[in-house]
């Protein structure tokens, strides 16, 4: 099988469940707003923290474009609790997501996926709280812009704009296929790319040495720092499980990856403090590899079958309606590459090399 055969497999099974996916966070995005957020997460205690885990979950933003929306929420009035078990649960999982696992992986990642996610958002919530960190934050206030994904200008959606359900349709299509599509481009054809050549270039049992704890361990130290996009880190761990890995192993990529990036870590601080900082974190190792270990144990308490649906998708055998979507979300991806991000490159090259030449005297 060559290296494009393979790639060509991976769209087709991603792209089905990722076009549903893209559409019903459209439909959230649309018909939930900020405000709406706000009040449902007005819950004082644990009882804040626990309805923020859970609206985070299906959320369609990333690791940095949760930020805005968090730092919004914070300046209303949430809790350091709410405001952090929205931070983790919002990344670490969303309908876009959910939907390519069930894709690409089984049903057991399906369900375990999220669950974990809740459970670390939860956790670091309940810690907030134990730790009384909303006393260590004074209110802040001024504009946090994404720091990774995305950068376009989003507006203000504090502010609440009545809009026809044509109107709200219209925005879901356009935020889901094309706002959603230019914030995951670059990570999403990575994860893509990624995962066929691993595919393609890996024998069957590569990963069958890296286990235990210090596997688990470099995946924390890699993960943390770094960022990749939730659905991005889908058929790259799919791919890793195919070769070998563990499925519990591939869950802690699929926790870690999104939930926290270096530059946010920083940004954050200014909002939950700190020591709220080191709670979320330590919040998100935790519960991650704790859920790690689970997964490995129940595929073999259970003799789950690692029967991931991108091992058996055979693209001669596709669906005329399958091979349409792999089109169009593959036309989809080279707009937001070829027309969004490589020209905002080309002009910030071009603008920090203007920069860095104008101090001479």
């Amino acid at each position: 099988m060559s290296f494009l055969t393979s790639l060509w497999n991976y769209i087709l099974v991603s792209a089905p469940f990722l076009m549903f996916g893209l559409l019903a966070a459209g439909v959230i995005k649309a018909f939930i707003s900020v405000e709406r957020i706000k009040k449902a997460m007005g819950g004082k205690g644990l009882k804040g923290a626990v309805k923020a885990s859970v609206l985070g979950i299906p959320l369609p933003l990333c690791s940095c474009a949760v930020i805005p929306t968090a730092a919004t929420l914070k300046k209303q009035g949430a809790s350091n609790s709410a405001t952090s078990a929205f931070l983790i649960a919002t990344p670490e999982s969303g309908v876009d997501s959910i939907a390519m696992t069930y894709g690409m992986m089984d049903i057991p990642m399906t369900i375990i996926r999220p669950v974990a996610a809740f459970v670390s958002a939860f956790v670091a919530g309940a810690l907030q709280l134990v730790f009384k960190t909303d006393k260590d934050v004074e209110q802040v206030s001024g504009e946090v812009k994404p720091s990774c994904c995305g950068s376009s200008k989003k507006k203000d959606e504090s502010v609440i704009v009545k809009q026809s359900f044509a109107k709200k349709a219209q925005a879901s299509v356009h935020f889901g296929f094309v706002e959603l599509v230019d914030d995951m481009a670059i990570w999403l054809a990575f994860g893509i790319v990624a995962g066929a050549f691993i595919d393609f270039a890996l024998p069957a049992n590569f990963f069958d040495g890296l286990s235990g704890w210090g596997g688990r361990g470099a995946i924390l130290l890699v993960g943390i720092p770094l960022y990749i996009c939730a659905s991005a880190t889908t058929p790259i761990a799919a791919s890793l499980v195919m070769k070998g890995m563990s499925p519990g192993m591939a869950l802690l990529f699929l926790l870690v990856g999104p939930a926290t990036n270096i530059s946010n870590i920083l940004v954050i601080g200014q909002y939950i403090g700190k020591k709220g900082v080191v709670i979320n974190l330590l919040s998100i190792a935790l519960v991650a590899l704790g859920f790690s270990f689970l997964t490995d144990y129940l595929y073999s308490a259970f003799s789950w079958p690692l029967n991931f649906n991108v091992s058996h998708h055979n693209h001669e055998t596709s669906s005329w309606w399958e091979v349409s979507l792999a089109v169009v979300f593959t036309l989809l991806l080279l707009r937001s590459l070829l027309f969004v991000e490589l020209p905002k490159r080309v002009k910030k090259y071009f603008e920090d090399k203007g920069n860095s030449g104008s101090c001479c005297g």
